[in-house]
């Protein structure tokens, strides 16, 4: 939820809407009795895609890059808005008032445009970022992000019929001080790169054999993280695979000869951090992404980071 109003204390409800089965999200103020605040759709599309644009990173975990991006082909087209993400796969955010039926192969189309000009993009992510982003992004998993005031069954189904990672996210502002998005559907792409990181379960990368016990730890941390609730993706990088939700939460490093790095998004003023097993890396430079480190020996500390993990999950 976005806004910032001190005294306020608030509830989520879940309720199943009387005609559809749908889940729908309902919030209470709390300060000074129980008041349900009212949610409603953006006036217009550009309202959702310019707060969307604006606060991207912090909403979506993905960097913004462009904005109505014109498409170089015979049919044309605009692309929402372009970002790439924590792990350097390129995003295409398409955006819709309420429902439509459209988005999804609208996306698919603009997709397939993309993946087919890596040029265009790459020379975008140059000019926005720099070269050594550029030269770093993770074209085995580019995304689709459709954000709408809702989707339909048949479209949860239907991105799970595709070859291609797909994130339905509904949107509703809550009166005139908060935004919320919801995750409905997310798939990882079933391609040649996601079946390779399936194999490689126990989190080694092929040129680079550990011993057994960190083999048989890196497994846990991978059986845990997936375990922690639905939708979690991995995406597997040189030197770390992310486990994500609609954002990263944890990013597991190649094991070390005795431990293995676990980095969270966890706030590390809001922990215990505790020398040799959490540190606070704000502003350090490392593998993955997140501000607190686990250091993870023994499957004991694995259990004894399980209250981390899943303040971790929640945040993402």
């Amino acid at each position: 939820m976005s806004g910032n109003i001190p005294a306020l204390s608030a509830v989520l409800v879940w309720h199943r809407d009387h005609e559809g089965g749908v889940a729908v999200l309902k919030l209470f103020k709390t300060a000074g009795g129980v008041k349900e605040v009212s949610a409603h759709l953006a006036a217009v599309e550009a309202d959702v895609q310019d707060l969307v644009e604006a606060h991207m990173e912090a909403m979506l975990g993905v960097t913004f890059l462009a904005s109505e991006y014109v498409i170089d082909c015979v049919d044309g087209g605009r692309i929402d808005s372009l970002g790439l993400d924590e792990n350097g796969a390129p995003v295409i955010v398409e955006y819709k008032r309420g429902t439509d039926a459209g988005v999804i192969n609208q996306g698919l189309y603009y997709m397939a445009w993309l993946t087919n000009h890596k040029d265009a993009f790459r020379n975008l992510v140059r000019d926005r970022l720099g070269v050594t982003a550029a030269s770093q992004i993770l074209w085995s998993a580019p995304r689709l992000i459709c954000v709408a005031g809702d989707f339909t069954r048949y479209d949860a189904h239907a991105v799970r019929e595709h070859r291609r990672s797909i994130d339905l996210v509904r949107y509703r502002y809550f009166g005139s001080d908060h935004f919320g998005l919801e995750t409905v559907a997310s798939v990882t792409g079933h391609s040649a790169e996601a079946k390779r990181v399936r194999r490689r379960a126990a989190g080694l990368t092929p040129d680079r054999k550990q011993g057994g016990a960190m083999a048989e730890l890196a497994q846990a941390i991978d059986e845990v993280l997936v375990g922690l609730g639905d939708g979690v993706t991995r995406v597997q990088r040189k030197q770390y695979r992310a486990y994500r939700r609609l954002r990263n939460f944890a990013s597991v490093c190649v094991p070390q000869q005795t431990k293995i790095l676990v980095y969270l998004k966890a706030d590390p003023n809001e922990v215990e951090v505790i020398p040799g097993f959490t540190r606070d890396v704000t502003g350090l430079g490392h593998h993955g992404t997140g501000d607190l480190e686990l250091q993870l020996r023994t499957e004991r500390d694995l259990e004894r980071a399980g209250d981390l993990l899943h303040l971790s999950y929640a945040a993402a």
